[in-house]
């Protein structure tokens, strides 16, 4: 069964001449959250630096890649404005960012597919680009810090959803869980890059 998807009229997303050479990869954008330890705000469109989140995430997606799925549990048809296909999760109630991986992988174009958090703004343009580099011969590069996995940023195989949807399935939530058994390697980054914005004190 695919997921809840809407395919708008693009609405002034950025400009996709900007891309150079783009990757064969879907961006996926994780903004699905139920934002508990925002008071339940949908963080996308909290405001940092003056603009969305959901802005900066896209920003940080449209060079790379060939096109973007923004996973998106409330605020539909407000997340299409932005031109992209927007998708929810199968299951209700907020069940974490596998489940919105997987929304997303179903809804991709590509071979390759790129998640990242729509909470960490401070995310490298290139990112997509240098997972895309670390991944050698493996089907998954899973970010990290020195010290901590950031297991929902990373770059896949399309075709990994068949095995992501038997963890789902069998009650697995963890991102660490889903991919520790499968052959993937590791692109460690500074941890500030990393940050997630979670709290309303981390928007000040």
């Amino acid at each position: 069964m695919d997921p809840f998807i809407r395919t708008p009229t693009p609405a002034n997303p950025p400009d996709a001449q900007d891309a150079v050479h783009p990757l064969p990869v879907t961006g996926i954008i994780l903004a699905g959250g139920a934002g508990r330890r925002m008071g339940g705000a949908d963080k996308g469109w909290l405001d940092w630096q003056g603009k969305p989140l959901i802005e900066r995430a896209i920003a940080i997606l449209h060079g790379d890649c060939t096109d973007i799925v923004i996973s998106a549990n409330r605020n539909m048809d407000r997340y299409a404005q932005w031109g992209y296909r927007v998708v929810s999760d199968l299951q209700a109630d907020f069940q974490g960012p596998l489940m919105g991986l997987a929304a997303g992988m179903h809804a991709a174009t590509q071979a390759w597919v790129a998640s990242i958090p729509v909470d960490s703004p401070c995310l490298p343009p290139d990112i997509v680009r240098r997972m895309w580099q670390a991944k050698g011969g493996h089907d998954l590069v899973v970010v990290r810090s020195a010290d901590h996995w950031h297991a929902v940023i990373c770059l896949c195989r399309r075709d990994l959803l068949a095995d992501l949807q038997r963890y789902l399935d069998g009650g697995g939530r963890r991102a660490q869980g889903w991919f520790r058994d499968l052959s993937f390697a590791g692109l460690t980054l500074p941890a500030d890059l990393l940050r997630n914005y979670n709290r309303p004190e981390d928007m000040t």
